[in-house]
């Protein structure tokens, strides 16, 4: 297999949110995982625990999990029994931050058609994320609840790891905080102990390149915004 070189690995990665059936053999995960494993971490903690979801497992998860996000759009008093263990966004937005969610909620909505009343469709894209975009692996992440916040910053880190080396070996990747609100499902279906906390899961499998959603690719802006030279 010919890999490609890591700028372009990084550059060509993006959140595919469509995928196509054809299968990631166990061994080419673990080959993933393997490279992935060399992420830096706080006095070498290795923080991360992964949970492989294939076949059966992965389809009566989506299965509950979609069941559970049924239930709140019907019920939206539900919500409140599904909550995240940690706050992945802030608790009130501000700019610039607000606006560039906004970009990208919109730019994607508007790219599939989806207006802004149109709830059905806006629920049953959402939902996507629950039956992991149709990817044949889904991975879950957890962390022990010992363990303090520098190792999200671990964590992040080897998950990046695992993004670049897929597009190396030529899958596509989607990171997914969407799950974290399902853990009250997922950390039992799994099998996790009672330790530990879910971080957060991940689509992987081959791009579906005839989908018009993978034709989305989010802005970033320019070096010399975020970049302060000191001398």
């Amino acid at each position: 297999m010919t890999l490609m070189n890591v700028a372009d690995a990084i550059t060509s990665r993006m959140s595919a949110r469509a995928f196509t059936s054809q299968p990631v053999s166990r061994e080419l995960i673990t080959q993933l995982l393997q490279i992935a494993c060399r992420a830096p971490s706080g006095t070498n903690t290795q923080p991360w625990k992964v949970y492989v979801l294939q076949g059966a497992s992965q389809a009566s998860l989506v299965d509950k999990v979609c069941t559970a996000h049924d239930a709140i759009r019907a019920q939206p008093e539900l919500a409140a029994e599904y909550r995240e263990a940690y706050d992945y966004y802030p608790e009130k937005w501000v700019s610039p931050y607000i606006d560039r969610r906004r970009e990208n909620g919109w730019g994607l909505y508007g790219l599939l058609d989806i207006g802004k009343g149109d709830k059905d469709k806006m629920h049953a894209q959402q939902q996507r994320n629950f039956k992991f975009f149709d990817a044949p692996v889904g991975f879950m992440f957890t962390i022990d609840q010992v363990m303090g916040r520098g190792s999200l910053v671990d964590y992040g880190m080897f998950m990046q790891n695992i993004m670049v080396a897929a597009r190396g070996l030529g899958l596509h990747t989607c990171p997914q905080a969407a799950w974290n609100g399902f853990a009250k499902i997922i950390l039992p279906h799994i099998g996790a102990g009672e330790n530990e906390m879910l971080v957060c899961g991940m689509s992987l499998g081959y791009a579906d390149e005839t989908k018009v959603v993978n034709t989305y690719h989010t802005p970033r802006v320019p070096v010399e915004e975020f970049t302060h030279w000191l001398d």
